[in-house]
């Protein structure tokens, strides 16, 4: 199983990305998945999530601004990143929870300059 992170780079705050989470050797299907982010010296937090009853939840932080979403067809999952901050600047790693186990991306960085 492999969830391969795209997306990430430079950008001026107020700009845009559009982060892509491709999945291998599973499927995300309608099973909980989430965006997280990271940043050095401090605990992974959750970005967005989507859960199992295909409800999306977001941190306060980035409500109004991120969107979560994924195309069951090509088997990824997205975070649209609208009016970027300084403070959004942080490794993204997506994440999938199944029965079967839960999975992390290798994390993507997102790099938000003034």
């Amino acid at each position: 199983v492999q969830l391969q992170a795209s997306g990430g780079g430079l950008v001026q705050a107020g700009g845009s990305l559009r982060l892509s989470c491709a999945a291998s050797g599973t499927t995300f299907g309608y099973n909980a998945v989430g965006w997280y982010r990271q940043v050095p010296g401090k605990q992974r937090e959750v970005v967005a999530r989507i859960s199992s009853d295909r409800t999306p939840n977001y941190a306060d932080a980035v409500k109004g601004r991120f969107t979560i979403s994924r195309d069951i067809a090509k088997n990824t999952l997205y975070l649209q990143m609208n009016s970027l901050k300084l403070e959004d600047t942080a490794i993204y790693y997506c994440n999938l929870v199944k029965r079967t186990g839960e999975y992390w991306g290798q994390g993507t960085l997102v790099t938000v300059s003034s």
